[in-house]
């Protein structure tokens, strides 16, 4: 695994970008599927969908499937902390909370992160860090508005969406731990699976999805696409990215998600930008500059 204090080269900057546009689009397709689905169902078809979308790619690249329970149980903690339990939080919370403020919540992962990775004794403490990420949150904020609403049962959302958030802090120790050498494609693969299994169960006892009337096509496009590219693309750009530049690097996706939104709304709708989002923008900017390290050394350097 990467040391603890790595820095992210030009090629992960990339993936990050990247990985912040899949995930980004997941806030609006949640949004657009829970109109028709209940929460659990649709946490279960996307991962169930985003692992048969996986499956096929496994044998070109000669992946073999994990042997016995040893072999699935690492699988199933990352599945259960990076996948069941916060989609659930967040997909709940999101039931309570606007998209905006959703995505602010999901903000605080890295600084969820950064605490988790130094509690557990696998990073040290980094007042760099934790001021970066801190930054970035502030950034975010203003980017986006608190999009704070009176809405019933706002408190309970925030508390979910904020669950997810830490689930995903711990789910990055697991996968430092845990996974080490593991392929990308196939932990993506075989997290989705176990998770598969575990939310079959859950929505199944809660929500009895067979009951439910059939969504529409919009519903259909929205569930396709968060499988497809919020979930099975994404985890294969997140695990490439662990492995190559660490597991609180790779959470920083979260503070880019709202800027990449912002940016897609712009070029794909023409949606206009304003003063306020430009002023967040450069502050989120900022904080990954001072969690990257390197021009704060070479201005101490110059100085």
């Amino acid at each position: 695994m990467p040391p603890n204090d790595i820095r992210i080269d030009a090629r992960d900057w990339s993936l990050l970008a990247v990985l912040s546009i899949f995930w980004g689009g997941s806030f609006f397709f949640n949004g657009a599927a829970l109109r028709e689905l209940p929460p659990l169902t649709l946490v279960f078809l996307r991962v169930a969908l985003g692992a048969v979308i996986l499956l096929p790619l496994l044998g070109r690249q000669g992946i073999s499937f994990p042997r016995g329970v040893a072999g699935w149980k690492p699988f199933f903690v990352i599945g259960l902390l990076n996948n069941v339990v916060p989609f659930s939080l967040i997909v709940a919370g999101q039931t309570f909370v606007p998209s905006g403020l959703a995505s602010i919540l999901n903000a605080t992962t890295p600084l969820f992160t950064v605490m988790v990775m130094a509690m557990a004794g696998e990073e040290a403490l980094q007042a760099r860090r934790v001021a970066g990420v801190a930054l970035g949150l502030a950034g975010v904020i203003i980017l986006r508005g608190w999009g704070i609403e009176a809405r019933t049962g706002q408190g309970l959302g925030i508390l979910l969406c904020l669950g997810g958030a830490l689930s995903y802090g711990f789910a990055a120790l697991a996968a430092r731990r845990l996974l080490k050498d593991s392929a990308p494609l196939g932990t993506a693969t075989f997290q989705l699976m176990a998770s598969t299994a575990m939310m079959a169960i859950v929505a199944g006892a809660v929500e009895q999805p067979w009951h439910l009337a059939m969504p529409g096509v919009a519903t259909w496009l929205a569930v396709l696409g968060l499988a497809a590219l919020s979930t099975a693309l994404a985890y294969i750009v997140f695990f490439q990215i662990i492995r190559r530049s660490g597991a609180t690097n790779v959470m920083l996706v979260t503070l880019l998600i709202p800027v990449t939104a912002i940016l897609l709304g712009w070029l794909v709708l023409g949606e206009p930008i304003s003063a306020r989002e430009i002023a967040g923008a450069i502050v989120i900017g900022s904080a990954l500059i001072v969690i990257d390290g390197r021009v704060l050394r070479m201005l101490q350097r110059v100085g």
